[in-house]
């Protein structure tokens, strides 16, 4: 909208960039190439919490049992 266009006292509201947010690693400010994470090592890092089952879903699930009577946790582990 031009200035010419405006109604005399209309207020111009410009919008703010969304603020970035820091990386769940590390703290630095995150990169759009890796977002969430600031850079790859950061991204493997937060892969390999999930694969070793540091991070979790909660579930209300019972333990699977399978044909060797092994117990499959609901995280995924042997008992």
């Amino acid at each position: 909208m031009s200035k010419e266009s405006r109604k005399a006292g209309e207020k111009v509201v410009t919008l703010a960039a969304k603020p970035r947010r820091p990386c769940p690693i590390c703290g630095r400010p995150a990169v759009k190439a890796h977002r969430p994470f600031c850079s790859t090592r950061c991204a493997d890092a937060d892969l390999g919490h999930w694969i070793s089952g540091r991070y979790c879903i909660p579930t209300d699930e019972e333990p699977e049992q399978t044909l060797e009577g092994e117990t499959i946790l609901p995280d995924g582990h042997e008992d």
